[in-house]
């Protein structure tokens, strides 16, 4: 394999690709056309046929759930040798944030607001599956997420779709490349289209309900920017939209994606989802289930045989005209032909020990995981700490866990092999005492079914006797040091798939045993690992310094000791909304202005057992230095409709270390056609500052920041209007100006 195509353009023109798929497609039956679309689990626990007696008989498209070089060629030989059709399969897995370097998690990539550092993460994660063998991830997620306790938040970029659609972009450029089939790269799948992330109660899988406008205000524009960016392949969403199955939502797959974006990649389901169908109540049987759809434009049947079992007979009796069917296999016919799979179908199995060896993916993450860190408390600057220090005190089960250190969605197999807090902190001092109480161990109330099906069933809980010897033992060890570093937050079966929570207090006694240690009167730094925002309000008014590392990776414990010691500066900003409570969840920035608001005299502050207002807001996050912003400046007063004026401000670091500020655009539209967000992000730039140093950033507002879809109006509207500007560090922002937009 060449080193990853960065610049290069593709050895396919689009005439070459179309007029190679037409070849092949006059060349297939009908039985074999639907082994096209037909995704095969290889995995033990997935019921129904087995891949090599499916792709014997009739062909597979695509084979996932598997994570093996030597099965990937075998099953690859029989397609190209055995099978009817001799067309090669491709070969998928979830690679979410690393393959085997792993990345911190999305929603902590997010956190960086850098989409370079997005884009050289997953190029890591495209550069070590492709030598692996595969060819498809199941990525980027793309849902937008204001619920903290939906368990997928963390595969996300967070609450903002301004944000969430430049992640995606980088994200799609990290897997892809410089084109699809780019060398050491993967296709990207954009999933899941759509709404996903607004389930009922942050309830994994419930019903979604969203208006238009919410749609393509919030909930569309990443999906838009990955298929702006090339995307591949996109999937559908397991859960019901407006009351119809986005598996088989014919507006959003074949109006909204293909026919207004112009998408010409392939869809393919979620796991099982065509067979769902049935389970949801809107097909009447398995037939029906087939029927629908592939009608509204679902391409490829993820493992529930549904297309398997009956699309042949759909397409022989008319129900399904056999247009319908070409045009899906014309698709992804066109991916493997990009791949250039048809010249060359197998994987050296001696490159991916090669690939994983390469010094630079552990540097890369290394780096991705200090600038994906926020540093969320800071009094009295106990933050960095001396290297001087002589006995520390470490505490919690997390701090010393690999599999938390690396989070959820690891890939198929994968076996963790993190650096953890506790080796971080050991290696960093190593002439130090630091010793290490994990305290009372941490479960969720209700085990995952993944923990059943995919690891070997779940761990037995600690007994009550066994945990309050372990509290006993964390205060004992806590009295000896000269400083206390607590690890909490959740483990990596807490979030992700089927892990939705309803509070989002720290599990367990974690905080009993903060409280506690805090008691001591040492100096205590909290060191947050998790997948979601936690509700930390008793810490966020006792605990001095608090740095969320969220779940960051496979260089996470050398990381936090770079953040914790002073070799790296934290940079990091807030990519969601921390709640005070799981209860104000969804809570996002972006509301609208009541007719009482905050500052008006009648203010209702909406719950009247407690502040609503976020314990961190959307886009926060300290330095060890310290920055102004100042001279803001709009290029000019008044535009009309279609133009565009430039916004400048100068960023000066202030304080006594280079550092790193996110200066982040905000606005508000006055009045209009419709009724708009108190603030939205329409800006950002990350830059690095040396002590002193001041530098102009400049930021665009023209119709593509101004204009919305309206309710009002049906259709993409920008208004002659009023705008309101601020620049700041945050969502909060306080530095303002305005635009005025006329007719």
């Amino acid at each position: 394999m060449d080193n990853p195509d960065t610049t290069g353009t593709a050895p396919w023109s689009d005439a070459d690709v179309q007029a190679r798929v037409e070849a092949l497609l006059k060349t297939l039956s009908l039985a074999e056309k639907v082994g096209q679309l037909v995704q095969i689990g290889a995995a033990d626990f997935v019921p129904g046929p087995k891949p090599d007696v499916v792709i014997r008989q009739g062909g597979a498209g695509s084979v996932l759930w598997l994570n093996d070089t030597k099965r990937f060629n075998a099953l690859q030989k029989i397609a190209v040798e055995e099978s009817p059709s001799k067309i090669p399969l491709l070969f998928a897995l979830d690679v979410i944030h690393g393959y085997r370097t792993i990345f911190p998690v999305p929603l902590a990539l997010a956190a960086s607001w850098d989409p370079a550092t997005i884009e050289g993460a997953q190029s890591v994660a495209a550069q070590e599956a492709r030598a692996a063998g595969l060819h498809w991830t199941f990525a980027p997620m793309l849902d937008i997420a204001r619920d903290a306790r939906w368990g997928r938040i963390v595969e996300g970029a967070g609450e903002d779709p301004y944000l969430g659609a430049a992640v995606a972009a980088a994200q799609v450029r990290g897997f892809q490349g410089a084109y699809l089939g780019a060398p050491g790269r993967v296709v990207a799948c954009a999933k899941h289209f759509a709404g996903y992330g607004a389930s009922d109660g942050g309830r994994d899988y419930d019903p979604v309900y969203l208006s238009e406008n919410q749609l393509r205000n919030v909930y569309f524009p990443p999906f838009r920017a990955a298929v702006d960016a090339g995307v591949g392949t996109f999937m559908s969403a397991y859960m019901d939209l407006n009351d119809v199955p986005a598996t088989g939502n014919r507006w959003l797959l074949r109006d909204v994606l293909r026919g207004e974006w112009g998408f010409g990649g392939f869809v393919v389901s979620d796991a099982f989802a065509v067979g769902n169908l049935v389970t949801q109540g809107f097909a009447r049987d398995a037939r029906d289930a087939a029927q629908r759809a592939l009608s509204a434009g679902l391409d490829v049947d993820m493992a529930s045989s549904t297309y398997l079992d009956h699309l042949t007979g759909l397409i022989e009796d008319g129900t399904i005209p056999l247009e319908v069917l070409d045009d899906a296999v014309r698709t992804i016919l066109a991916v493997k032909v990009r791949l250039g799979l048809f010249e060359q179908p197998y994987t050296d199995e001696g490159l991916l020990a090669e690939v994983i060896a390469r010094p630079e993916h552990r540097a890369e993450a290394r780096r991705a995981a200090q600038r994906s860190m926020v540093l969320l408390r800071n009094e009295g600057q106990l933050l960095p700490l001396s290297k001087s220090l002589k006995h520390i005190t470490v505490i919690g089960s997390l701090a010393n866990s690999k599999e938390a250190t690396e989070g959820s969605w690891m890939v198929f197999g994968h076996v963790p092999a993190a650096v953890t807090m506790l080796e971080g902190l050991r290696a960093k001092l190593p002439d130090a005492t630091i010793d290490y109480a994990p305290g009372p161990e941490i479960n969720r109330d209700i085990p995952s079914w993944f923990e059943s099906a995919m690891a070997g069933g779940s761990r037995a809980p600690q007994s009550p006797e066994d945990a309050e010897s372990a509290y006993q033992a964390a205060l004992a060890t806590a009295q000896r040091a000269d400083l206390i570093i607590m690890v909490l937050g959740e483990h990596a079966n807490m979030s992700g798939e089927a892990a939705s929570r309803a509070s989002l207090d720290l599990p367990g006694r974690q905080e009993e045993v903060l409280k506690a240690v805090v008691a001591l009167g040492k100096p205590v730094v909290l060191v947050l690992l998790n997948g979601r925002p936690l509700s930390i309000n008793w810490a966020a008014d006792h605990v001095p310094a608090i740095l969320e590392a969220w779940e960051p990776g496979t260089e996470g414990g050398h990381a936090v000791a770079d953040i914790l010691f002073g070799d790296a500066n934290p940079g990091g900003k807030l990519p969601v909304t921390f709640p005070r409570k799981g209860s104000h969840a969804p809570l996002y920035y972006a509301r609208n202005t009541t007719h009482s608001p905050e500052e008006s005299p009648l203010y209702n502050p909406r719950y009247w057992d407690g502040l609503p207002t976020p314990l961190y807001p959307f886009g926060y996050g300290l330095s060890y230095t310290t920055f102004a912003l100042t001279n803001l400046a709009v290029s000019a007063p008044q535009v009309r409709v279609g133009d565009s004026a430039s916004v400048t401000v100068d960023v000066t670091n202030t304080g006594a270390v280079a550092g790193d500020e996110v200066v982040q655009l905000y606005i508000h539209q006055r009045f209009g056609s419709d009724s708009r967000p108190m603030r939205e992000l329409k800006g950002f730039e990350r830059i690095t500052l040396q002590p002193g140093e001041t530098r102009p950033v400049s930021f665009a507002l023209g119709p593509a920041e101004l204009g919305y879809w309206s309710s009002h109006a049906g259709q993409w509207v920008q208004d002659a209007t009023t705008i309101d500007l601020w620049v700041g560090s945050d969502s909060r922002a306080t530095l303002h100006t305005q635009l005025v937009v006329t007719a």
